[in-house]
């Protein structure tokens, strides 16, 4: 099989690579390599770490993937993909749930806000204060043994970081194919918020019905929402490659 763009997956707050696991197995069967680091903390710790850390990991994830990749990003992932796209040149951009960027309809992420407030220090111990029952909540669409993977391995997360992602990134559209889900449950970036953002970027736009903020990773969902993506990625890869230079 003639290998194809790799596919550099960023991950949401509180989480790791090992959430695009899913996602990287439908990809590697398509051809794609996948990957997924954990984004990590500054030399500082975790309470001294900023989002431009978070983004620089991102850049250099990109330069090293030995070809333009395909960025791919989730929550907190997606604007940290957006941010650096710019600079990364991708050959396309998918963002799922993402939070959205300085300009774009409704800073109101008003349940994450809600919550990340209850922790309002510069380390949000989400891996310290995590239960079991609380990831069930988070991961209605998930099943248990989904919820348990999970809930072994939600990790504290930088307060810093969090508070400049709702306070509004600016970002420069990218020039490349970009497609944006949107989970129609997601209680964290709601619908109208992924909207807002695919019109800004002048982007696809996919909608997930019944689909929650963590599912098109994690869910019962999870395999044909990759699937659905490298199939907008074979057709939108493809046109570019045929049109005259």
């Amino acid at each position: 099989m003639q290998e194809r763009a790799p596919l550099v997956c960023v991950h949401g707050a509180g989480a790791g690579g090992w959430e695009w696991a899913i996602w990287a197995r439908v990809f590697a069967a398509r051809g794609h390599a996948a990957i997924a680091p954990d984004l990590m903390p500054a030399a500082g710790g975790l309470a001294a770490t900023h989002f431009a850390d978070y983004r620089a990991q991102v850049v250099d994830w990109c330069a090293g993937a030995g070809a333009a990749p395909i960025l791919a990003g989730a929550s907190l992932g997606g604007l940290l993909a957006l941010s650096a796209a710019v600079q990364v040149g991708p050959a396309a951009l998918v963002l799922v749930n993402a939070l959205p960027p300085a300009g774009v309809l409704a800073r109101p992420l008003r349940r994450a806000a809600a919550r990340h407030a209850e922790h309002s220090g510069a380390i949000v111990p989400w891996g310290r204060s995590r239960s079991l029952g609380s990831t069930r909540r988070a991961l209605t669409g998930c099943d248990d043994a989904a919820c348990l993977y999970a809930f072994r391995r939600w990790r504290d997360e930088s307060g810093t970081v969090l508070a400049e992602a709702r306070g509004g990134i600016p970002v420069e559209p990218p020039r490349c194919p970009i497609l944006v889900l949107s989970g129609g449950r997601d209680e964290e970036v709601p619908p109208s918020v992924g909207r807002a953002l695919a019109t800004r970027l002048g982007a696809d736009f996919v909608s997930l019905p019944d689909v929650g903020h963590v599912d098109p990773l994690l869910g019962r969902v999870a395999a044909d929402c990759a699937e659905r993506v490298a199939a907008w990625l074979s057709l939108r890869l493809d046109a570019a490659a045929a049109r005259p230079r």
